[in-house]
């Protein structure tokens, strides 16, 4: 059984952000995560991206499991589980109307934390 392990909340937005890091093939940029204690991410995504709506309106908490698939079994699939960057891999699931981040990590040094953490 999967543990559920809190790991940021993403929050959309359309204002200019702090240190934005821009992200091409997501066509979005981020800002935030890295120096939040609490891992708030802000989020702003260009016209044309295609990431699901739901994920641009609405805000998401994300969660690091042991396995992804065993964690998204039986769920409602918003993002398909893909791989966006090297050592993780990611899927998003709607829980109660909610955007849900499901993360796997391939080893504990592939893990990324903010520098301040309170809840690692």
């Amino acid at each position: 059984m999967n543990k559920y392990k809190y790991h940021h909340l993403g929050v959309p937005t359309a204002r200019e952000l702090p240190g934005e890091d821009y992200i091409p093939h997501l066509k979005c940029y981020a800002s935030g995560f890295e120096k939040s204690p609490f891992g708030i991410e802000w989020m702003k995504f260009d016209d044309d991206c295609t990431v699901p709506e739901l994920v641009k309106t609405v805000p998401h908490l994300a969660f690091v499991v042991d396995n992804l698939a065993e964690a998204i079994e039986g769920k409602e699939i918003l993002i398909k589980p893909n791989s966006p960057s090297k050592g993780i891999n990611v899927a998003f699931i709607i829980d109660n109307g909610a955007p849900v981040e499901l993360l796997q990590f391939d080893s504990a040094d592939s893990e990324v934390w903010p520098e301040n953490a309170l809840y690692r």
